[in-house]
């Protein structure tokens, strides 16, 4: 059990303390990865920014995952539950079509620009609060990949071990505190979850880019 994020950020940054170099990024997933990932580049001394996925939910219940996309694009899809479902390919390119908008609006919100930026050549470190299907991981990790870092980790508090070991295949490096057989939803895993805010993502960024300016 972690106590809340703050904490699980805490214990990530003492596993890769000496392993990420000072011009290395912590690229975190909103909202609740925002904290972990700021506490990680509090402690290892490192610039924040985002990666942003959206899940693609079905047309008939947004609730089931067909997917995700990333802010590039990089859509990870579920063939066969498309299939099952009749989704038609008109239908699928809409619900991406407006998942890139949102994208594109969360990270003018958060950050005050939705371009992105270069990280050629430098150490990323993607992170959120948990994973549990790792559709929106995958894609992200795979959009991270499309900006050419000279090393891609993955940093997570919990997942399930065969979520991680899917994962795993798309990065250099990873790091997972917990890896339960026994998983439900990533709340089970903290004492305190409480929802993250628009409003504290956008104060954390700003106060992180202070400190590095």
């Amino acid at each position: 059990m972690f106590k809340d994020r703050t904490d699980a950020g805490r214990l990530l940054a003492d596993k890769l303390v000496g392993r990420i170099g000072k011009d290395g990024v912590v690229l975190a997933i909103p909202r609740g990865g925002v904290v972990v990932g700021a506490e990680l580049a509090r402690k290892l001394g490192l610039k924040l920014d985002l990666i942003i996925p959206r899940k693609i939910g079905s047309p008939q219940n947004p609730e089931v995952a067909l997917g995700a996309v990333a802010q590039d694009g990089a859509a990870i899809l579920d063939h066969r539950l498309i299939g099952l479902l009749g989704v038609t390919d008109g239908e699928l390119k809409e619900i991406i079509a407006c998942e890139l908008e949102e994208i594109k609006r969360r990270m003018s919100l958060y950050r005050g620009s939705a371009k992105q930026r270069n990280y050629a050549g430098r150490q990323l470190v993607v992170v959120d609060d948990g994973i549990a299907t790792g559709y929106t991981m995958l894609a992200a990790l795979r959009s991270v990949r499309n900006l050419r870092p000279r090393e891609l980790t993955l940093a997570i508090p919990v997942a399930p071990p065969e979520t991680l070991e899917i994962l795993k295949k798309e990065v250099d490096y990873s790091v997972c505190l917990l890896t339960p057989g026994n998983f439900y939803a990533v709340g089970q895993f903290y004492e305190k979850f409480d929802q993250t805010s628009d409003e504290e993502v956008v104060k954390i960024i700003k106060e992180l880019k202070e400190t590095k300016e």
